[in-house]
């Protein structure tokens, strides 16, 4: 089947939210209108979503979902490359993401855990983070950027 990725619009909300709660994630805070989130679909139905939230030099990737009939054949993966080539387009320095249950798996995309009080407050103040997800789950980072002194 032919793997068809989309900018999500707002009148995909209503999948979205679905394919998060299926995966048992969060959905109470997604940003209205679903900028940079991407959408995957084969043969016209929803398989997996992604998301990245932007602030300036640094982003949050999150809500990062595949149906559970279509994991494992590189669909996250498709989704997690291309909001990360879109970050470094953007000239976003760093990538940050919050999990309980995945932090093994963003190892290959080059994640790092990192402290909590090392994160940037422009993360820090996201629902995800001051909230949302529990102080238990692992933060992690990715640098895009390397700037010159």
């Amino acid at each position: 089947m032919k793997l068809q990725i989309d900018k999500a619009v707002p009148a995909d909300k209503e999948v979205v939210t679905s394919l998060l709660k299926e995966a048992d994630l969060l959905t109470e805070d997604l940003p209205a209108g679903l900028p940079d989130f991407l959408l995957a679909r084969e043969e016209g139905s929803p398989v997996g979503v992604a998301g990245m939230e932007l602030y300036e030099e640094v982003a949050l990737l999150r809500s990062i979902a595949v149906s559970p009939d279509r994991q494992g054949k590189g669909i996250a993966r498709k989704l997690v490359e291309q909001l990360l080539a879109g970050a470094d387009k953007q000239e976003v320095q760093a990538v940050y993401l919050i999990t309980t249950t995945a932090d093994h798996y963003f190892d290959r995309y080059g994640f790092a855990v990192v402290n909590r009080e090392q994160v940037p407050e422009a993360i820090q103040q996201t629902r995800q983070f001051s909230g949302l997800c529990p102080t238990s789950a692992v933060v992690m980072k990715r640098d895009l950027k390397h700037p010159t002194a």
